[in-house]
């Protein structure tokens, strides 16, 4: 008789999901099923609500990530309405969609993925989190958990509410940049930056060196990825066309409005979330290690690989030594955390080019919007990945439906065909501890589900 183990819940994830690792008799692995646990009705909540009012709503979706719920719930407005967006509140509405994402990837390194790896995969649970980091290593604690206050706090001065904004709004933005407000906030990014470029380092030369065997091995699977290119094909998380790439490494780009023509939904009955899949490639939908159909990731490892370059210096030059390392498209799981400091360096870049703009200080961030009758979809690159919002108006401007792909929602099957694989790999003749158990979960905390 086989035994069920259960990794109940899932530590140091910024979701909840659960983990059943089902032994046979000899105490190998018959199969592993993930359990993502979310309940989230916000496509039923916004029905019926004033489309403005539905891009302050959809901030609770995420704590973690509102900004960009915010900015993708207001462009799919914007498409609503017909609406045009001024310069200025397109460039303000970018700078912050930048903002936040430096903000996440520095939580996401250091709080929840930094124990396993600075920590050890075998240390004590006890020690394994950040408090542990804090006495192993005080200094450099001191200085993230500065950095992590500095870049909220940068963007709540300027723009108000930093974890249910309120300040993008159909046609632009709700207030201008002031010159002394730009100057404060370019003095901020640029100390980021700094230590954008040191986390990268010390990554590479500290951390990921003692773990290449974990990296080219845990939670590996072979899939396509999804992610948004500019008209360049350069990496950007605000706007352009999204890129669905095959494994092979060929792509097909469309406008997120054409996004059903080229993405289903597979409904589960082990998860409260659909699993997204490649429609388009006419393959069907499976979950085989062996043979997978029409499973493709989304995140950071997803968008560094399907851009051509990254228009900012320094963190192409970051892309360019990692494809030297892995190539493209790169499949290892555990490169998420590589692929997430080129990020953190680029949304640094981004951010100080947009500062620099002299039309973001421009007074008019908004033009005139008339709420009517319309379908739209607004979309922006979420932390987590592609987020996209698909809005149907009446008349009068109020919600008559709404279909939302969350960042996250698009890794559910490769983080569930991740597990298995690890769990496949690491436990042999029933022999589990609770080392082995805690790489399990490192597969799954590579997504930051």
């Amino acid at each position: 008789m086989g035994k069920t183990i259960n990794i109940q819940p899932l530590s140091r994830i910024e979701g909840h999901a659960n983990i059943k690792i089902h032994l046979d008799d000899q105490g190998n692995v018959d199969k592993a099923v993930t359990h993502f646990n979310s309940i989230r009705g916000f496509e039923k909540y916004v029905q019926g609500k004033p489309a403005e009012e539905v891009t302050r709503i959809v901030t609770r979706i995420c704590g973690i990530c509102p900004w960009h719920h915010h900015l993708a719930s207001t462009k799919a407005v914007d498409a609503c309405f017909g609406a045009d967006v001024s310069p200025a509140g397109h460039i303000l509405r970018e700078c912050m969609q930048n903002m936040a994402q430096i903000n996440d990837k520095i939580l996401h390194f250091y709080f929840l993925a930094a124990p396993d790896f600075v920590m050890g995969p075998d240390a004590d649970y006890s020690v394994r989190n950040v408090i542990g980091i804090a006495g192993a290593v005080p200094d450099l604690a001191k200085q993230v958990i500065k950095m992590r206050q500095l870049g909220q706090m940068m963007m709540e001065k300027f723009a108000g509410k930093v974890i249910h904004p309120i300040a993008a709004v159909p046609g632009g933005f709700s207030k201008p940049m002031s010159e002394s407000q730009r100057q404060s906030l370019i003095k901020d990014t640029e100390e980021l930056f700094e230590f954008s470029k040191y986390t990268i380092k010390y990554a590479k030369e500290v951390i990921f060196p003692k773990y290449l065997d974990e990296v080219t091995t845990l939670g590996t699977i072979t899939s396509g990825f999804i992610g948004t290119v500019d008209e360049d094909g350069s990496l950007n998380f605000y706007d352009g066309n999204i890129r669905l790439m095959k494994p092979d490494g060929s792509y097909t780009d469309f406008h997120d409005s054409q996004y059903l023509d080229y993405i289903g939904e597979h409904v589960t009955d082990v998860s409260y979330g659909k699993y997204p899949y490649a429609k388009s490639w006419d393959q069907g939908f499976s979950m085989d290690l062996e043979d997978p159909k029409g499973i493709y990731r989304s995140n950071c490892l997803a968008r560094i690989n399907v851009c051509d370059q990254i228009s900012t210096p320094l963190a192409q030059a970051e892309l360019e030594e990692f494809r030297n390392n892995f190539g493209r498209p790169a499949q290892h799981t555990l490169l998420y955390h590589w692929a997430r400091l080129i990020e953190l360096v680029y949304a640094c870049e981004k951010t100080l080019e947009l500062l620099q703009n002299p039309e973001i200080t421009n007074p008019q961030t908004r033009l005139d919007v008339t709420p009517s009758a319309g379908r739209g979809v607004g979309h922006v690159e979420a932390p987590r990945g592609t987020l996209i919002h698909d809005y149907t108006t009446d008349e009068n401007g109020m919600m008559v439906s709404a279909n939302m792909i969350v960042g996250t929602t698009h890794n559910l099957a490769p983080i569930s065909m991740s597990v298995e694989q690890s769990a496949k790999m690491l436990i042999k003749d029933g022999h589990v501890d609770e080392g082995i158990l805690n790489r399990v979960e490192m597969a799954v905390r590579a997504y930051d589900p």
